[in-house]
């Protein structure tokens, strides 16, 4: 309708409610230069003296707030975001959590004790006299590149395996640790009994078990999760899900990059499984070198910093938990990756601090823009 159309109608209801929308900011704050309207409704309106009377109200003021706002498209002109990716790139509006986002949200306090709940709930977690390791040579953080062999024994000099490998949590995970092609660049495809191994694994170690009954309770309650079915195609999706890591190729996940481990660069990648390590060295495949770090636990669970060479590659420092069941493990690194994505979590384990370092995987996405687990491992002892 043309302005002159509407000078006709003036002192009616529609006149009035026309007039207002062209002087108004009403669902147009950030908006480009638009000379149909009277006035405007952008950061240079300020400058050029032509904003409309609620600019301030509407555009400044609600523009650090996310009411009203949740699940808006990107527009660069505001200050903070309120849509699904601004946690991402560190630009919501200080509310949005409170407002918008569903996800979830649990304190460092929070996450300390259900970590020591879990570490209370492991049951499968070897015992002294399961499994007995050789520390042997303690080296510098200065000295972990040098590659020498200061270690003339194995790590590990004695493990149950009749009784432990034979538990459902750690036969299912050892049925994971042969599906995958550890160099990078070679595509990884799966097998439907292959696919049907990793269902089996997150029901043993997540819907079977008191360790990952206790975690999706703690991380329903938070707001994480709606159901135990939406928690465990999220960690399907996350941990097992296939990204590229060199070349364009579909050639790792999360799982196979931290409990499998890889090779990358002419150097071994991730690997951060104790079991992974305990069978590889039983095969002569992988020479233990030494140690930077060992945490201060006295019993199993532990942790080490190790240094050792994997058929001809070399991992400067490759931290694990030691002793803990497959469960334990993959809920730890799950806790610290759902609640602290990219950060460092901190954690309680038998009244000491752990500190898990987490990575996300920030060239592809799953879901909506959900992120894959880049890596995970203990930070410190």
């Amino acid at each position: 309708m043309k302005v002159a159309a509407v000078l006709v109608l003036c002192g009616t209801l529609f006149c009035q409610a026309y007039s207002n929308g062209l002087d108004s900011c009403q669902g147009r704050c950030g908006a480009s230069l638009d000379n149909r309207y009277t006035c405007q409704c952008n950061a240079h309106c300020e400058s050029f003296g032509d904003c409309c009377k609620d600019y301030y109200t509407l555009c400044k003021d609600a523009a650090t707030s996310c009411a009203g706002r949740c699940g808006e498209q990107y527009n660069s002109q505001n200050p903070c975001h309120c849509n699904s990716l601004c946690s991402q790139y560190n630009n919501c509006c200080s509310d949005y959590s409170q407002l918008c986002d569903s996800s979830g949200s649990a304190t460092d306090a929070e996450i300390r004790a259900v970590s020591e709940t879990l570490y209370t709930l492991d049951s499968n977690k070897a015992s002294a006299s399961q499994l007995k390791i050789d520390p042997q040579a303690l080296v510098a953080d200065s000295q972990t590149s040098s590659q020498n062999d200061l270690s003339p024994s194995r790590l590990f000099s004695y493990l149950d395996e009749g009784t432990l490998f034979s538990r459902p949590t750690y036969a299912a995970f050892l049925a994971l640790l042969d599906n995958y092609k550890r160099m990078t660049g070679t595509t990884e495809s799966f097998t439907s009994q292959q696919l049907a191994e990793q269902d089996t694994f997150l029901k043993e170690t997540m819907s079977n078990t008191q360790v990952g009954k206790e975690l999706f309770a703690f991380l329903y309650t938070k707001g994480y999760y709606r159901s135990e079915a939406e928690f465990i195609q999220d960690l399907k999706n996350m941990w097992f899900g296939l990204y590229s890591r060199y070349n364009g190729k579909m050639d790792s996940s999360g799982f196979e990059h931290i409990f499998a481990g890889e090779i990358k660069g002419g150097k071994v990648s991730g690997f951060h499984n104790w079991i992974q390590f305990y069978l590889l060295e039983k095969k002569g495949e992988l020479n233990y070198y030494s140690h930077s770090f060992n945490g201060p636990w006295t019993s199993y669970p532990d942790v080490l910093g190790m240094q050792f060479m994997w058929d001809g590659y070399y991992k400067q420092v490759g931290s694990a938990i030691i002793g803990c069941s497959p469960e334990f493990d993959f809920a730890l690194y799950s806790l610290c990756y759902i609640t602290r994505p990219g950060k460092q979590c901190r954690l309680s384990v038998g009244g000491k601090e752990l500190i898990i370092q987490t990575y996300t995987w920030e060239n592809s996405s799953y879901g909506d823009g959900k992120k894959f687990i880049g890596s995970a491992y203990p930070a410190s002892p």
